[in-house]
């Protein structure tokens, strides 16, 4: 019966014209504080609905809102607080310690009493996205739209391959010029510009040979998709 009234309110022309709405105006939206430095405020997230690749259908994105500096973490789903927790602490804390501050979504991971507690010890304060509102964490939601449209360029064809590529998809995002930054993630976190393989050289031995032209199919691959997009 609510939902009838509701409904049936918020199409009346009349009612929307006259009734008052007793409900306190929302604040103008307010940008997250510059951090003072790297791994100081972290900004996280789930991939999810993938194919199973490598005994994985998911990825955990971790993003440095100062570098911009991000890992690419497979995971497979249904998943606990904990495994994601042991997967941080083996893959990400151990690189830069513990961040000051922890954005993410209201995932039941990351609302769990489990993992504020585990933050709470590591010294870490959680803050939440806005429900239905992912703007609060654009950071997240635009990188892994990029992610997204790497993996699909680079395995369409083999959907269930994406993990074998997960790896390159991170170097090559902490490996491209940000407009933002002025400069790569990777030289925004570590101050020298990444070294860059020239996959055209050609091995002895088979099983490399054949991993560079791997590499270059699906480099004029993505070249030709590129391509189509743009025509």
């Amino acid at each position: 019966m609510k939902a009838m009234v509701s409904a049936y309110v918020s199409t009346c022309d009349v009612c929307q014209r006259v009734k008052v709405e007793h409900l306190p105006k929302p604040g103008l939206l307010q940008s997250i504080p510059i951090p003072q430095e790297a791994w100081e405020v972290i900004t996280m997230d789930f991939i999810e609905g993938l194919p199973q690749s490598k005994k994985a259908n998911c990825i955990l994105v971790i993003i440095d809102k100062f570098t911009k500096y991000a890992y690419f973490l497979p995971l497979f789903h249904p998943y606990t607080a904990m495994e994601v927790a042991r997967m941080y602490l083996d893959q990400v804390y151990k690189l830069h310690g513990q961040p000051k501050v922890a954005i993410s979504d209201r995932d039941r991971t990351f609302t769990s009493h489990f993992w504020r507690e585990f933050m709470l010890q590591l010294g870490t304060t959680t803050l939440f996205s806005t429900t239905y509102h992912p703007k609060t964490d654009g950071q997240s939601e635009r990188l892994n739209q990029c992610l997204e449209h790497y993996l699909r360029s680079m395995c369409f064809l083999k959907p269930s391959t994406w993990a074998n590529w997960l790896s390159q998809a991170e170097w090559w995002y902490n490996t491209t010029y940000h407009t933002s930054l002025g400069t790569t993630p990777f030289e925004a976190l570590y101050g020298y510009k990444p070294p860059l393989y020239d996959w055209s050289y050609t091995s002895v031995n088979n099983t490399i040979q054949e991993l560079n032209e791997n590499r270059q199919t699906l480099a004029k691959l993505l070249k030709d998709q590129l391509e189509k997009a743009t025509n």
